[in-house]
Parts: structure tokens; sequence; C-alpha cells
């Protein structure tokens, strides 16, 4: 059986500053641009954790919460927050610093899972995650309801599949 590692272990940083070409008419950075750090640095902490290749399985939301604006510095924070058998779910958060002003505020959250994998892409064990800090508990004890929300929306995204593949 796999240890458990606290969950301080799987934190992965990346930093990034926003340039004209990362943006869109309004001069805020691109949603599928913000997505695919979020996607690289999840999968970082993901593959820390697990110590084996991993690949995304769901990515349960990205909310927007500001704008991220040309000249900001994008900071993102990712950490498994909660493990199943072969899956790991990683939160990340997004925050917007003004390095002018120094002004910093939360721009983004998201939640996503991993499955951890062999050299054959067949799922494989992964051990616990332990918090420690009161954000890490309260990140460890809401995951079950994330869990099942998770399941229910890919439950239904199975018989939108099953419809769209009869018409």
């Amino acid at each position: 059986m796999k240890q458990s590692k606290k969950m301080a272990d799987t934190v992965t940083i990346k930093s990034a500053q926003v340039f004209p070409p990362d943006t869109n008419y309004y001069g805020t950075l691109f949603g599928g641009k913000l997505m695919a750090h979020i996607d690289d640095v999840a999968s970082i902490s993901a593959t820390r954790f697990a110590r084996n290749p991993t690949v995304t399985a769901s990515t349960d939301s990205v909310d927007f919460i500001r704008p991220i604006k040309v000249g900001d510095t994008v900071t993102l924070k990712a950490m498994v927050t909660h493990t199943g058998r072969s899956s790991m779910e990683v939160f990340v958060r997004v925050t917007s610093e003004n390095l002018v002003t120094g002004e910093e505020e939360v721009a983004a959250i998201s939640f996503l899972t991993f499955v951890a994998i062999d050299e054959n892409g067949r799922p494989v064990e992964v051990g616990s995650v332990v918090p420690e800090s009161e954000e890490e508990t309260w990140l460890f004890q809401t995951a079950p309801g994330r869990a099942a929300y998770r399941k229910t929306r890919k439950d239904h995204s199975k018989e939108l599949a099953a419809f769209f593949k009869k018409i």
C-alpha cells in the first residue's frame, strides 16, 4: 500500500506575467490560456503526489472571479486535497497581482481530478493525503461532497453522450 503524504508536500506554484498576445479584445487573459495554466500546475501537483504519470480525468469547473489584465502577474497554487484508490482531487487557486501597486486578488478557483497510471495506461493505487492547516482540513473535509456531485455530473454526461449518439 502507498504511503500517506502531507497536503503541503503536493503544493505547486507557478507564476507568469500576462502579455498582450495572451489577452482578448478587452485586454484580459484568455480563459483558455488560464485553463491551460491550471491543468499544467494541477498535473504537476498530482504527479508529485503519485510519483507516477497522471492524466486529467475531470475539470469540475473554472470559476472566473475577476478579470486578469494585461501587465498583471498571474500566480497559480495547486495541491492535492483528497484521494481515492487511483484518483486525486486537486485544488487550484489563481491570484492576479498588479506589480506596480502590489494589489493582489483571487481571480479564479478550480477543482480537477487526476488518475495515476502505470506504463500501460492502467490506473494505479495512490496513497492518502493528510491535511494539517485549517484551509487544508476544510478542503479535505468538503471533498466527499464535491466527489458526489462529480459522479452525478459524470452520469449526466454519459446520458447526454448516449442521447447525442442517437441523433
